[in-house]
């Protein structure tokens, strides 16, 4: 086996997406020679967490796949999947613990996974993998049955081919609290021949004691060029809606590659309407937008109609500033912006913008869409008229009159 001090290589453009320091960083680990027990990687849905980490984990164990190792490679194995020493966990829903079929339900989205490094596997965002439209979102964590019964059980294995076992647990902030006591203790005493390689989009929900013994890789958000880039190269759109997906992506490719442009576009338009709607107090049109957005779209859905939303309000911002058409993301609706600039003249963009972020993290936290949607319609209100919220930022209860005095 080369040893790691001596391997020379680069991530190539074989499929990993953006995130040069990343990059950097493990290029700099894996050329030390230093391999710590334990790696974190966090940062926001969607930016290849999971291909990162597993792109490591092939690196560590001489696979040439994901990262071009070449004739270093010394694994005869063709990626993670079919390696013995690399170990993929995913939370998974209680059902599969209760059914006893963990097993059954984690190896096609693995294969899916195997693929694609970007594929949406998870069971909270794809809840089946038959039902492309299934709108339900499914919870799923780590429980300590599945961590006792299958985690442990596989970090106790010694490795066959590679040079270390490797175990890489995806979303651990789904991991249960009894869960997570139980993995402190593998991560207080390591064995010399494990690896973790953990991720998160959410670092500040996992247990102190556990972000503090690992090596943390954090990755950023992906920019709006790089997305295009990869929609072109990997997902072979052609440029015009590559361009359009990327700019009301919100950084996140993996979900951003499975949007239709021109639903998207279909869906500008009930936005448009959403925000008249929202000028003109139509409480009825507002209640029809939010139940239907509810009831149509899951979670990432919703969270795309508000970046749709946020890049038409960055577009009036961008077009009332500079009266520049060329600058506009929503080119064809030129008319309709330079309608809504017109009637909005004193408009506060910048808070309508701030208000929609406030939004996404609400529905992460599984608020109910609809009342996200009435309540930022309330507050577009007097935004729209260069006025203050009718409520407090911090009276946000008093959205819905029956908690209020």
């Amino acid at each position: 086996m080369t040893a790691f001090n001596n391997l020379s290589f680069n991530f190539g453009d074989q499929r990993l997406v953006g995130q040069q320091f990343a990059r950097e960083q493990i290029e700099r680990i894996i050329q030390s020679g230093r391999i710590s027990h334990a790696y974190l990687f966090s940062g926001p849905p969607g930016i290849g967490k999971k291909a990162f980490a597993l792109a490591f984990a092939e690196l560590i164990n001489g696979v040439d796949n994901l990262t071009q190792l070449g004739a270093q490679a010394f694994s005869k194995k063709s990626s993670w999947f079919s390696h013995p020493d690399i170990h993929l966990f995913l939370p998974v829903p209680t059902s599969a613990i209760r059914n006893k079929n963990v097993e059954k339900e984690l190896r096609p989205r693995l294969e899916m996974l195997r693929d694609d490094p970007y594929e949406v596997v998870d069971f909270s965002q794809r809840p089946s993998l038959t039902d492309d439209d299934s709108s339900k979102n499914l919870q799923a964590f780590y429980p300590i049955k599945y961590f006792r019964e299958y985690i442990r059980k596989a970090a106790r294995y010694k490795p066959n081919e590679g040079r270390k076992n490797i175990i890489v647990l995806t979303g651990i902030e789904h991991m249960r609290k009894e869960a997570a006591n139980s993995f402190l203790k593998l991560l207080e005493e390591p064995s010399e021949d494990l690896i973790f390689l953990l991720t998160t989009s959410h670092s500040e929900a996992l247990l102190p004691t556990i972000i503090s013994r690992c090596q943390h890789i954090q990755l950023s958000t992906l920019k709006t060029q790089e997305i295009e880039q990869a929609l072109i190269e990997h997902d072979e759109l052609a440029k015009d809606d590559a361009s359009y997906l990327a700019r009301v992506s919100g950084g996140n490719y993996t979900m951003t590659r499975f949007f239709d442009a021109k639903q998207l576009k279909s869906l500008r338009q009930e936005v448009i309407d959403y925000l008249r709607a929202s000028y003109v107090q139509d409480a009825v049109q507002i209640t029809e937008n939010a139940q239907n957005w509810q009831k149509n779209q899951n979670i990432e859905g919703q969270i795309a109609i508000l970046n749709v939303l946020e890049v038409f309000l960055r577009d009036l911002l961008v077009y009332r500033s500079t009266e520049n058409a060329t600058l506009v993301t929503n080119a064809d609706q030129l008319d309709v912006i330079q309608k809504f600039c017109k009637t909005l003249e004193g408009a506060r963009l910048e808070a309508m913008i701030e208000e929609i972020n406030k939004c996404k993290p609400m529905l992460y936290q599984n608020v109910q869409g609809k009342l996200v949607f009435t309540a930022l319609a309330l507050r577009f209100s007097n935004l729209m008229r260069d006025l203050d919220p009718e409520i407090a930022d911090n009276e946000p209860f008093k959205h819905l009159p029956a908690f209020s005095e």
